[in-house]
């Protein structure tokens, strides 16, 4: 079964090769023959003689693909096929002790080759030079500077988590909320646009909706279903966030957060419903994909956030933790979550304490939101939108209440 494995990787590479060979003397100088030889060969090298001979066929492979690749250079073959090749001879080998492992491997070198033609319209036309230095710096973040950051309670009164801070600068919920507005864009009309924006920021999101009513007033229900509905994308984050720092608070905060999205569902597909079907288009996203400064600055409220709220928990006691998640919730939701929710994965606060002092920050953020609202949109706006924040700010509460009482 193991050099079956074998046979079928190679088959697999070398059947997407086949199709890109081409004809005449320029054509590839590998296809569906020598792509499962190459694999078996390693398989058989592998089981006779260990790593050591399959590193000698490896190499003897490596040899005859610069021959090739030197005799066939006038034609700029390019290196792709050259170098799979070699590495099929390195996962037929595999097969013998992980074949699991080098089929999926296979699928994804065969998927990467299938797609050359989108991935390369997709770097060249699609995405801008800034959002692939955006890109760039995510992975720098992300693959580099995450797994060398502490990942323990450290500082003043054992507050901070540099690992879990790092986790909010890289930002990456945000920056899926960029590229799905840069790929779908408006065209399935002003309340979708602002449920996707709204993961990237739904206070600003609210923001947008409203100055865009105040120059289209035939937009107006359709502007207040999108900043309504950016509240989803926000009690989403949050649950997300929660999860990857305390999942027992997040347990604790599900019926408050069902309820509450639901009610914003409710309340953006009512005034959906009045707009009509809106079938113009918006502008293209302004903006980078990911802010460093705007990542930095969330990373240093965080810190903060964290150190005031073990110090006035340690000095109040569990008062303390509710002052500073609702001081918190007027900058940013997700901050005061998520330091509440490191407080109960150190132990500090049980998962039922921290319930209200995240719903406290919920709140919060809604009377940033209405300001927001009053003065980006006008009062026509604000009388539309201002009735749903607060509806969904009481369905959380109302969702506190059920269950304390279903217990």
């Amino acid at each position: 079964m193991n050099l079956v494995s074998a046979v079928g990787v190679g088959a697999l590479i070398g059947a997407e090769r086949e199709r890109r060979k081409g004809i005449g003397p320029a054509r590839s100088p590998a296809g569906i023959r020598t792509f499962p030889i190459t694999s078996i060969s390693g398989a058989v090298a592998f089981a006779l003689g260990g790593a050591g001979l399959l590193a000698v066929v490896t190499g003897s492979v490596a040899v005859m693909v610069a021959v090739s690749y030197w005799r066939s250079q006038d034609h700029d073959p390019g290196l792709t096929t050259e170098i799979v090749l070699v590495l099929t001879a390195l996962l037929g080998g595999m097969c013998m002790h992980s074949p699991q492992v080098a089929a999926a491997i296979a699928v994804a070198v065969t998927v990467l080759l299938y797609a050359k033609a989108w991935l390369h319209n997709l770097v060249i036309s699609v995405i801008s030079k800034d959002e692939l230095d955006d890109a760039l710096l995510f992975a720098a973040a992300t693959l580099v500077v995450l797994p060398l950051v502490p990942n323990r309670q450290m500082g003043p009164y054992l507050a901070l988590s540099p690992h879990s801070i790092w986790i909010v600068i890289v930002m990456a919920i945000s920056a899926a909320g960029y590229v799905a507005v840069r790929l779908f864009g408006a065209r399935f009309g002003l309340p979708l646009t602002g449920a996707i924006s709204g993961i990237i920021s739904s206070t600003a999101t609210i923001g947008a909706m409203g100055s865009r009513a105040m120059k289209s007033k035939d937009l107006l229900a359709a502007c207040v279903a999108g900043a309504v509905l950016s509240t989803v994308a926000t009690i989403a984050q949050m649950a997300l966030v929660v999860a990857a720092t305390s999942m027992p608070t997040l347990f604790s905060l599900s019926g408050p957060l069902l309820l509450a999205g639901g009610t914003a569902v409710a309340y953006g597909a009512a005034f959906t419903l009045l707009a009509g079907r809106n079938s113009g288009s918006d502008a293209a996203q302004s903006g980078g994909v990911f802010s460093l400064k705007t990542a930095l600055a969330l990373g240093s409220i965080l810190a903060v956030i964290l150190v005031v709220s073990a110090g006035l928990q340690e000095r109040f006691g569990g008062a303390g933790v509710l002052l500073a998640a609702v001081v918190a919730g007027l900058v940013d939701t997700h901050a005061a979550a998520i330091s509440v929710a490191t407080l109960v994965a150190s132990g500090k606060v049980t998962p039922q304490d921290a319930v209200l002092p995240i719903l406290a920050a919920l709140t919060s953020n809604t009377l940033s939101k209405i300001v927001m609202a009053a003065t980006s949109g006008g009062w026509a706006f604000a009388l539309r939108v201002v009735p749903g924040l607060v509806a969904v700010a009481l369905a959380a509460r109302v969702g506190t209440f059920a269950a304390v009482f279903w217990n």
